[in-house]
């Protein structure tokens, strides 16, 4: 195949801007990595809120080169998922998962629930394109009209009826509550209490919550406590320190005990970094290396 000029000059571009990030060449994996072997948990880097303003493609290899052996991304639509599949494949990567069905249209309204079954059959064939064994959902903004236990029975309606073709296809859907507080004002589910009744009630090998620590530490505080309280129906965890949801180390939370307490309770999934790095990639993952070691 031959390369025009244009076409060389915008490969050039993208290369460059992953150097610049990533400090080194796409695919290469940095001597000095901050997440090595010795690591006790492994993470899987959000490449929505990392590395922004490089390619997509690009942020596959940065995260690789910063030694993650994972990345996580938001929605699958508008994203050429069989380039992303390849790249990942190329850099050793694995996907640890993506969000299948997001704020809006609500879960929590049954007239959505016939798109929502589309979506995740459609969802379910994405992830085995991209080997992903994860996808997650959202419970919906609040209704005008409904209450909040209304809205959580129409979730627990919903995942009920999309529970099989998880099944079905081995794709865990993991429901994600938010904090109201700071980031999702008006959205319906929030903590962990409701999140381990809706899924528990749904009683489904392949759909548990995506147990986000910086949600649950504005919604309830208490982290070690509450993942106790609701483990058997944890799928997945991410983080980000609080307040400024910038990377561990940077705010008030002991990311080192919390991680230690998962471990101890059974958890050895991915821990996926839904942060805002504060500085410069690499500078902000060796500041959330050092503390999340335990």
């Amino acid at each position: 195949m031959t390369l025009d000029r244009r076409t060389l000059l915008r490969s050039s571009a993208a290369a460059a801007g992953l150097l610049s990030t990533s400090g080194v060449h796409a695919g290469q994996r940095q001597d000095d990595a901050p997440f090595d072997a010795d690591t006790q948990t492994r993470f899987a880097a959000n490449i929505e809120m990392w590395w922004r303003g490089t390619p997509f493609l690009d942020r596959i290899d940065a995260a690789a080169s910063l030694g993650f052996p994972a990345v996580e991304f938001w929605p699958y639509q508008g994203k050429d998922i069989d380039a992303v599949a390849a790249r990942a494949k190329a850099a050793g990567m694995v996907i640890a998962q993506f969000t299948a069905w997001g704020f809006r249209p609500g879960m929590n309204e049954v007239s959505n629930h016939d798109k929502f079954e589309a979506q995740i059959r459609e969802a379910c064939a994405v992830a085995k394109r991209l080997d992903c064994k994860m996808a997650t959902v959202v419970g919906g903004n609040d209704v005008k009209g409904l209450s909040q236990a209304q809205m959580h029975d129409n979730i627990i309606t919903g995942l009920k009826r999309v529970a099989p073709i998880a099944e079905d296809n081995d794709i865990t859907l993991i429901l994600e509550p938010m904090n109201i507080r700071v980031d999702h004002k008006g959205h319906c589910l929030y903590g962990s209490p409701d999140a381990v009744r809706i899924c528990r009630e749904v009683d489904s090998t392949h759909v548990k919550i995506n147990w986000d620590l910086y949600h649950m530490q504005i919604s309830e505080g208490d982290l070690c406590g509450r993942l106790a309280e609701g483990f058997d129906q944890v799928g997945y965890l991410q983080l980000a320190d609080h307040p400024g949801r910038r990377e561990p180390g940077t705010g008030e939370i002991n990311y080192a005990r919390v991680l230690r307490q998962a471990h101890d309770l059974g958890y050895r999934g991915l821990v996926g970094v839904e942060c805002y790095p504060s500085e410069e990639p690499s500078k902000a993952a060796r500041r959330m290396a050092a503390a999340v070691r335990w």
